[in-house]
């Protein structure tokens, strides 16, 4: 370094450790793993020189003199004529100091002519540019000059095979133009061009594309030539994923047929990421030009030409025919592996680079077939890279049923047919291993799946071992953990001290050993065990306490298979329970090798515990003999003398509120009338007087233990200050309760029950604290462990004191108006300011008290649940009424939740019709994923085969007859299939309802009939009507969407 200038000299590993040791790490990972994305290839170190040369400084926006398109690549690199030209001409750039840069970019654009010209024309008759910095850019640029915005454009259809950019409805395509779609015919799975012909007669598309990212068989350009002719469009063959087999002549080339032809570099070409436009027209080439630039992007990269020119001589070797030939034979040797294992390979086969497979020929035990997404995820983990896709029959591209594999990559690296079949072998034996299952999601299943730990060791041992003896042009250092790693298969017994961390480490072996690991303080060990499935014992020793984010373990036998069998319940895709195949380890965790321990000898006893669930326990190897069966629960039930009032009671009757016996309470119904108290929590602020809920607290280093046992939610992920809706389930499945959980601190929180549920509930968990009461039908005996590390209190009770707490719910659009009306500091205002959905502090506002909380009943978003001592609930409840809040009753609150689509117990939970959450719509709410909670192996059993679920109705005449719980839904044909569970008016005068129905007719929109007050309705003998007699006929009604959408 000069002492006049400021350039950074050094290396990259000494400038930037951390970005070298990234680099490294990807070099290592692409050395490592078998890549079959078919959109990628392993660009040849000349052109990664290219890239990172000086070219990446320069900044040229424009293009060189249109004079050089006709020059030979010696004219192009004649200095002695093109340097003194440039000075005394210039040429069309905005900057200067792009003498080089016109030079480079011509030689690419005649290289790109010379490599793809055919059909009758020469590389003097076509136009190339070469600035389209990706596939994107250069096919918008292609819109922008042929096209108005509205005009109508026929693509591939994405599912079948097109390309985003070809008319997606999320993309600038989709957006700006009226898009026909084309697909294959569903019986031979190959493009139909007299179909294609007639859709372009039908809707005289102005620009017809033909080009595709995953349909694998060559295009006929003649057909798509005809088509377009007849229609009087302009054809754009889009060939990035083909272009390498193009310029090597392994498939049709479009140029010169259609009018643009447009590619990416990056992909079969083996260039740089960038993209080329081509045509023979004179009267487009300007178009064209202009659209790239200045219209659709700025200075182009010139490095990136570099890089392509680099490419463009590398693809007229002989050496590169060879390749792209190659590449063809291998992609159709691994199709008809996959076909030879019992795989079906959409379309047929493939004559291209790439090929798909159709995961759904895997199907787990409830009926879920294997996903794209799961197939890939996994297979990615044996080392093998593949992309999920969709196929021929899926419905959306969120939900792929395919993987698509290409060939390009693993055939530069020299990939023999033998080896292509030995790949196939592990990929057919991965995928069978797998088994896929569906959780419960809010809108539709999700699909998970889970493989076999063995077949996946098994299969990255193979994968790697087959990589090593393929070719590579790069020579990174590979680490170990967590980079890259596998289990050898010749790992003996052996001693290993080995440390687990991260964010919740104890959860995690929690579940992973055998051993209480919840009990232990900082500094406290314990014997322990890691168990198979079975329950045999693969490694023993000891487990010690570090720190809540650090745990060390010493384990002696099977060491090394411990050490893979922990990281891979980190990675959450083994499976560790037969009998489950939902149950997810906590995590995820980092799981380090320290060194050789000292073997700890263990009594054959030693290392077990009672605790409710760890893996293995419930394998048939497992050494513990189950303790005495418990009893089901059966709640106590009180006989109520006389109704309870909640402390606002005289307020109710000062206000002149219409009262009425619920859940033992004597409660308000409606003050003034129902639907003024609707409309009011609609458009304004409504409150609630809802002090007869029963009002749980719960607090110790066990309480989240205790409650993500109890309930179905996953309490182990709900922070402080948030609250999430969960249930109490029996063991049958069918819900105690639904309940509020809110997140106070980290040791303590607050659960909201249901009234009339208040005493049982209690019961319900005073006997699961006790160990008194049957928790798990397959293992009577079982019990919660660690109920001896919380404390449960009833904060409506007085012996709470100042601690006790009363709900009041304030909800509507101006509720939080009214909150802040309250005096209080700009620090608790600023706190319920910044409250989120389900978000919960505590303040002081208006000389209260409050737990406050962003929740509620009634379908608002803004809504609030205020937590107050009772002593102080009369005075919050009138001080928010003199804020401007209308007071509303129970009758409201009911036509609110009603119309919001949310469950009550007894009538869309449990009740009559023995309901649970699912079947409520609320199955998303059940995490299937965690090991264990009280009723889940219930839960899952009544999921295979249920056949209803809640859907909301609205009834099409105004004046209809109220409908109540059980009246009858038929189908046009007659046919019962539903039930109603709720009815009330909404807020526009019609009855809303909710009701059980069959799932089949539940679609939006469906037109059915509810006879309304059917169980007062007399039997009427048809036969017998006289003329003009009466009879009672079903109203109309409308299946809505199971929510409403948010306003």
């Amino acid at each position: 370094m000069t002492n006049t200038d400021f350039l950074f000299r050094d290396c990259i590993d000494a400038l930037d450790p951390e970005v070298a040791e990234l680099i490294r790490h990807e070099t290592a990972r692409q050395q490592d793993k078998l890549i079959l994305i078919p959109s990628e290839s392993t660009v040849p170190a000349a052109v990664r020189n290219a890239l990172a040369s000086p070219f990446h400084n320069l900044y040229a926006e424009g293009y060189p003199l249109d004079n050089s398109r006709r020059m030979t690549q010696a004219q192009i690199l004649d200095y002695d004529h093109r340097l003194p030209e440039f000075r005394r001409n210039a040429d069309q750039r905005y900057y200067k100091g792009t003498e080089y840069a016109n030079i480079l970019e011509s030689l690419a654009r005649r290289r790109a002519a010379k490599l793809f010209q055919g059909n009758g024309y020469r590389a003097d008759d076509l136009y190339v540019n070469v600035q389209p910095l990706s596939g994107a850019p250069a096919n918008n640029a292609v819109y922008s000059a042929l096209l108005d915005v509205g005009d109508t454009v026929m693509g591939m259809d994405l599912i079948m095979g097109g390309h985003l950019t070809h008319g997606s409805p999320v993309n600038r395509s989709g957006l700006n133009y009226k898009i026909v779609s084309y697909g294959i015919n569903p019986d031979s799975e190959k493009l139909d061009y007299e179909q294609m012909m007639q859709l372009a007669l039908e809707h005289k598309p102005r620009l017809i594309i033909g080009g595709y990212s995953s349909y694998p068989y060559a295009a006929d350009w003649d057909a798509y030539r005809k088509i377009a002719d007849a229609v009087g469009a302009c054809l754009l063959a889009d060939v990035a994923h083909v272009a390498g087999l193009i310029a090597a002549g392994v498939y049709p080339n479009p140029v010169g047929i259609a009018d643009v032809v447009s590619f990416t570099s990056h992909k079969t070409l083996n260039g740089p990421r960038g993209a080329v436009l081509i045509t023979h027209r004179r009267d487009l080439a300007r178009k064209l030009d202009r659209a790239v630039f200045p219209g659709e992007q700025g200075g182009p990269h010139i490095n990136a030409m570099a890089g392509l020119a680099v490419a463009l001589r590398l693809a007229a070797t002989e050496q590169f025919r060879d390749l792209q030939a190659q590449t063809l034979v291998n992609a159709e040797a691994l199709a008809a592996k996959l076909a030879e294992r019992g795989f079906r390979v959409p379309y047929g086969g493939t004559n291209t680079h790439l090929l798909l497979l159709d995961c759904k020929s895997i199907v787990g035990a409830d009926g879920t077939p294997l996903s794209g997404d799961m197939a890939a995820r996994i297979l990615d983990l044996a080392g093998i890279v593949v992309n999920r896709q969709t196929i021929p029959g899926d419905t959306s591209a969120l939900r792929p049923s395919g993987i698509r594999l290409g060939a390009t990559w693993l055939t530069q690296r020299g990939i023999s047919e033998s080896q292509i079949g030995a790949l196939g072998d592990i990929i057919a034996d991965v995928l069978k291993a797998c088994t896929p299952f569906s959780l419960t999601g809010r809108v539709r299943p999700l699909a998970r799946a889970k493989v076999d730990f063995d077949v996946l060791q098994h299969a990255q041992r193979r994968s790697r071992a087959l990589s090593a003896q393929l070719g590579i042009d790069t020579d990174a250092a590979v680490d170990d953990y967590p980079h890259f790693y596998q289990l050898d298969a010749d790992a003996a017994e052996r001693c290993l001290d080995i440390s687990v961390s991260g964010n919740a480490p104890a959860d995690f072996l929690q579940i992973a050993l055998s051993s209480d690991v919840a009990a232990l303080n900082d500094g406290e060990r314990q014997p322990t065990r890691v168990l198979e499935k079975d329950g045999a014992a693969m490694a023993s020793g000891s487990v010690e306490r570090r720190s809540a984010s650090e745990f060390h373990l010493t384990l002696a036998g099977w060491a090394d298979r411990a050490v893979a069998w922990l990281r891979a319940l980190s990675d959450g895709f083994i499976l560790f329970d037969d009998a489950d195949a939902h149950a997810k380890a906590p995590g995820p965790v980092t799981v380090r090798i320290l060194g050789e321990g000292e073997p700890e000898m263990l009594a054959e006893s030693a290392g077990y515990s009672d605790k409710t669930y760890s893996i293995g326990m419930s394998g048939a190897l497992y050494p513990l003999t189950p303790a005495a069966d418990l009893p089901q629960f059966e709640p106590a039930i009180a006989a109520v003398d006389m109704l309870r009032e909640t402390p606002l009671h005289a307020l109710h009757l000062e206000l002149g509120a219409k009262m009425a016996p619920f859940a033992g309470y004597d409660m308000p119904l409606w003050y003034r009338s129902v639907s003024d108290e609707h409309s009011a929590v609609r458009s304004g602020a409504g409150i609630f007087d809802v002090a007869h809920m029963g009002v749980f607290d719960i607090q110790g280093r066990g309480a989240a233990d205790f409650l993500d046992q109890a309930t179905t939610n996953d309490v182990k992920r709900l922070k402080v200050g948030s609250s999430h809706y969960s249930f109490l389930l029996d063991v049958d499945g069918i819900p105690l309760d639904d309940l509020m959980i809110y997140r106070l601190a980290q040791e303590r929180f607050l659960l909201v029950v249901n009234a009339s549920n208040n005493d049982k509930n209690w019961q319900w968990l005073q006997a699961l604290i006790k160990g008194e009461a049957m928790i798990d039908k397959r293992q009577p005996g079982r019990r919660l462990s660690g109920t001896d590390r919380f404390q449960l209190r009833d904060l409506r009770l007085r012996q709470s004191g100042a601690e006790q707490r009363v709900d009041i719910a304030l909800q509507g659009p101006k509720s939080r108006d009214c909150l802040l009306a309250l005096d209080g500091s700009a620090e608790d205002k600023a706190r319920v300011k910044r409250l989120s959905w389900a978000g919960v502090t505590q303040v002081a506002l208006g000389g209260f008290d409050l737990i406050v909380s962003r929740t509620g009943y009634t379908g608002e978003r803004v809504a609030y649940e205020l937590f107050a001592h009772p002593d102080q609930a009369a005075a919050l409840f009138q001080a928010l009424l003199d804020a401007g809040a209308t007071p509303c009753g129970l009758a409201a609150r009911d036509s609110l939740r009603t119309e919001a689509g949310l469950p009550l117990y007894g009538q869309e939970l449990a009740g009559e019709l023995n309901m649970n959450p699912a079947e409520a719509g609320f199955g998303a709410y059940v995490k299937l994923y965690k090991p264990f909670f009280i009723g889940k192996a219930a839960f899952i059993a009544n999921e295979a085969g249920r056949k209803f679920q809640v859907s909301r109705f609205r009834m099409d005449n105004r004046g209809a007859r109220p409908a109540h719980y059980g009246d009858p839904i038929v189908s046009p044909r007659g046919r019962v299939v539903g039930k109603v569970t709720s009815c009330n008016i909404d807020s526009e005068g019609y009855q809303v309802g909710q009701a059980l129905m069959e799932i089949g007719f539940r679609k939006v929109g469906a037109q059915l009939a509810l006879y309304a007050g059917a169980a007062r309705a007399k039997t009427t003998n048809l036969g017998r009507l006289s003329l003009s007699e009466r009879i009672k006929v079903p109203e109309p009604i409308t299946i809505l969407t199971r929510f409403p959408r948010r306003r």
